[in-house]
């Protein structure tokens, strides 16, 4: 397994802190110079979907100007999915790589997308990252994706354990020995999150300390470490909140095992003022400063003798197998239909409202004009559209499919922002767009009756 780069203690970057993240972070190799060696940024990630090759944002220049390490951290891969990954999404990951001098790059143990030609049903997108079941089938699908994408990438690739509300029926394995297998066979690296352990802690009664016990600590590329909330007895993980103690002190168990070559604070949304971040990020500090590692040197040889396994691929029976089971749940959860056997049924409902507040807030970003003109009521009428209107094409689609929705319905009794909300689809509803997607029928009778009005 080849040496990581050191990356130190860094966040992710973000538009909406980007200012506050350069005054944290110095010049290479320094503990940043806000907030003195308790509160400075040593690396950044970045959503790579996020980033443009040819128009990376003047704040992410500077920083790679001033030797700050910035890692692309993809988010739409779904290599835990029944299909092979798509060759445009590991071309532009791999340009996005490149693009910033990253030394590596990461995605998510997930799937995101299910249906299709595989399983001779429509293709259906989540929005989100969703768990992958912990089967044989599931393991040797991921573990021969896992290799296209480590081929087609220029850097080597580490991947995060995700954070789930729901159990998949029939599991064969523990988080922790689902993810030592994937390491011994594919010698990929992994990108930890505590924060996510800890949310499986509370969703899923699984044991934080057991997982990091069973997984491959000598693996680790870096560490991620977020707040969420709690809401009757369910975890959230917003990526919005502060971090709790009980992540840190997951934080604290892990580094007592392993030394790891980074550590950083996530934070997408709810930006809090700078002083609180850097606050953040000395508690951070802190735990890893008091960190006592132990048996490093046994770890250290086993490590060096970790090797990826004879690719292998998977057989066609699994993967069409795994095709159907995440068809089926993806189904349930976006498009109503019955909850595959085995699986809870109140825990699904928390999941598909989750998943409709997920594409409500990314649209709402995407089309920020959305929520202004509809206000208070954008968030509930987009949730109760959400119900029976799967996304299929992406987000800036489903705002359009939203905004034509509400239009249709004859809902809005305002009529200044009826009036603003038909210009503002008829803007972006040109004659090429209606005649290339799925539902140009339905749009073309959209525009004839807006036209009318």
């Amino acid at each position: 397994m080849e040496q990581i780069a050191q990356l130190g203690t860094g966040i992710g970057w973000r538009p909406e802190i980007a200012d506050a993240v350069e005054r944290m972070a110095g010049s290479k190799g320094s503990k940043g110079s806000e907030g003195g060696s308790r509160g400075g940024v040593d690396w950044v990630e970045v959503v790579a979907e996020n980033v443009c090759p040819g128009h990376i944002s003047e704040s992410l220049l500077r920083l790679r100007e001033r030797g700050v390490t910035v890692v692309p951290h993809g988010v739409s891969l779904g290599l835990g999915g029944a299909d092979r990954p798509d060759e445009q999404r590991l071309r532009s990951l791999a340009e996005r790589a490149e693009a910033l001098g990253a030394p590596l790059v990461t995605e998510h143990i997930a799937f995101v997308r299910a249906g299709g030609a595989l399983t001779a049903s429509p293709l259906l997108e989540a929005g989100h990252l969703l768990p992958v079941p912990r089967t044989r089938d599931a393991l040797a699908v991921l573990c021969e994706h896992v290799r296209i994408a480590q081929d087609a990438l220029p850097v080597p690739l580490a991947l995060e354990n995700i954070a789930a509300l729901i159990n998949w029926p029939g599991e064969e394995m523990t988080e922790g020995q689902f993810l030592y297998d994937l390491v011994d066979r594919t010698g990929v690296r992994l990108l930890i999150d505590v924060a996510n352990l800890h949310t499986n802690h509370v969703n899923r009664g699984e044991d934080p300390a057991k997982a990091l016990e069973e997984l491959p600590v000598e693996a680790i590329a870096y560490v991620h470490v977020a707040g969420g909330f709690e809401r009757d007895g369910v975890w959230h993980d917003s990526h919005a909140h502060p971090v709790p103690r009980q992540v840190l002190d997951i934080l604290a168990d892990l580094t007592s095992r392993v030394t790891p070559p980074g550590v950083l604070l996530e934070r997408d949304d709810n930006f809090p003022e700078p002083g609180e971040l850097v606050r953040e990020l000395g508690a951070i500090r802190g735990v890893l400063e008091k960190a006592e590692v132990r048996d490093l040197g046994k770890r250290e040889e086993t490590a060096s003798a970790c090797a990826p396994a004879t690719a292998v691929a998977a057989e066609p029976a699994a993967r069409q197998r795994l095709g159907l089971s995440q068809a089926a749940l993806l189904s349930a959860l976006v498009a109503g239909t019955p909850v595959p056997e085995g699986f809870d049924r109140v825990r699904l409902g928390v999941q598909a409202r989750a998943l409709a507040a997920k594409r409500a807030d990314v649209v709402a970003k995407v089309a920020p004009e959305l929520p202004e003109i509809l206000g208070s009521s954008y968030r509930p009428a987009f949730v109760a559209y959400a119900q029976g209107h799967p996304m299929a094409d992406g987000y800036r689609r489903d705002a359009l499919s939203f905004a034509e929705h509400v239009l249709l319905t004859d809902r809005l009794e305002d009529a200044e922002a009826l009036r603003e909300l038909r210009q503002w689809w008829l803007e972006r509803s040109g004659p090429a767009p209606l005649s290339q997607r799925p539902t140009a029928r339905l749009a073309r009778a959209t525009r004839r009756v807006l036209l009318r009005r």
